[in-house]
């Protein structure tokens, strides 16, 4: 499956882990993404992360009893958002960091355990400048775990 802009080379999905981190700034074990399955430039991304029993948060969220903190759940939205942002920029933002900004509505429905995939589908709402705003919904088997609005900024040197 591919994705293009107009004028552009064309996006070869899925995009793996190793490609991600040519686009994203985040290394382990703070990269919250291990796949885009899906892309529209300048609309909106479906990625996916698989969380594994081996994740360091869960030592101490919680001993015995696991739970993906929902503040990271966030987090691997906005990195789906700035994966959205590169790739529809293709190359302008190369070099650039983009800093989540705002957090807005965020709502929690399940908790996130080990053996989850989760699914992360984030929607361009609005460019302006240097932000962008952005509607994020969470899946685990096609139910929602979270959702929020974000606001990401460039970094400004």
């Amino acid at each position: 499956m591919t994705a293009s802009l107009p004028g552009k080379t064309a996006v070869q999905l899925p995009i793996d882990a190793i490609a991600i981190q040519s686009l994203l700034p985040h290394r382990y074990p703070f990269l919250l993404v291990d796949r885009v399955v899906e892309f529209e430039p300048r609309t909106r991304i479906r990625c996916l992360k698989n969380v594994t029993v081996n994740e360091p948060f869960f030592q101490g969220h919680f001993p015995g009893r696991p739970v993906m903190p929902g503040v990271l759940v966030v987090e691997a939205l906005a990195q789906a958002g700035g994966l959205l942002t590169q790739l529809s920029k293709e190359g302008d933002a190369a070099g650039k960091v983009f800093y989540l900004v705002k957090v807005d509505n965020a709502k929690f429905s399940r908790m996130v355990v080990p053996g989850d995939q989760l699914e992360l589908c984030v929607s361009l709402k609005r460019s302006i400048r240097n932000m962008a705003q952005f509607e994020a919904i969470a899946r685990v088997d096609g139910q929602q775990v979270a959702c929020a609005e974000i606001l990401c900024a460039e970094a400004q040197e």
